[in-house]
């Protein structure tokens, strides 16, 4: 992808030593994305192998616009944050760093955000997706997550769960993240979202185990978190909980 317009589209990357994937990942993104994006690559120390390997290689990334955004808070769920704050393109897209195989998607994500729809999801669950070599624990509880949201929730997505997801500017802009740890901010916007109705989209993604590092997904530790959004769908959709209980941003400004 070589562009000089301003970015349409913000790719946030948390990492914590992804030196050994994060180049492929770039890679990808620069053969495969079409849209003229900007990668922000959100870490938390100075020493992280992450940022040596992508200096060291720098001029094999050809024009890739990108910036080193240093993690204002704690862990993964801080990473994003900041990576959120520093954001200043139409859509804001998070992806894994080991995420080598979904670059081939992310024009299809931008699209379906352009004709309206302020989170697009993407979906291992749905026709065209798949999750391979997911540890049984997570797996049994990601797809009943997934399924009883989808189902019986009636959240229009198959995959309320993956952290790969992309959101148009007034989600990022109007609604107060109220998650501290992990991932769990992704489906607390998901389900603000949906409360607030919202139009949300989906298209098929693959995900597979990673085989370099260590996964910082941390079922147990992070579950309560998930909890309180997994409930807090279904009581939209059978307590008929009012749009107007979503904390907005600007609200919180004036209060």
């Amino acid at each position: 992808m070589i562009s000089t317009a301003p970015p349409r589209l913000d790719i946030i990357i948390p990492v914590y030593n992804e030196g050994a994937n994060i180049l492929r990942t770039l890679r990808s993104l620069i053969h495969a994305v079409q849209t003229p994006f900007r990668v922000l690559i959100c870490y938390d120390r100075e020493d992280d192998d992450t940022l040596t390997a992508i200096r060291d290689n720098g001029d094999t990334l050809g024009a890739l616009t990108f910036e080193f955004v240093r993690n204002r808070g704690r862990g993964a769920h801080g990473a994003v944050l900041t990576g959120f704050a520093a954001s200043e393109a139409t859509f804001a897209l998070v992806m894994m760093a080991d995420d080598d195989y979904n670059a081939g998607i992310i024009d299809a994500m931008t699209t379906k955000a352009a004709t309206g729809c302020d989170v697009v999801c993407a979906s291992r669950f749905m026709p065209g997706g798949g999750m391979v070599g997911c540890p049984w624990l997570k797996a049994v509880l990601v797809r009943s997550g997934n399924f009883t949201l989808y189902h019986f929730a009636r959240l229009p997505t198959r995959d309320a769960t993956n952290g790969f997801r992309l959101f148009a500017r007034r989600v990022v802009d109007e609604i107060v993240v109220e998650s501290d740890r992990g991932f769990s901010y992704s489906i607390e916007l998901l389900v603000k979202c949906h409360r607030l109705r919202w139009r949300i989209g989906e298209v098929p993604a693959q995900w597979f185990e990673r085989t370099h590092g260590a996964s910082r997904f941390q079922v147990m530790r992070w579950l309560p978190a998930y909890l309180r959004w997994y409930f807090y769908a279904f009581a939209t959709t059978y307590l008929r909980r009012s749009p107007n209980t979503v904390r907005m941003k600007a609200q919180m400004q004036t209060s």
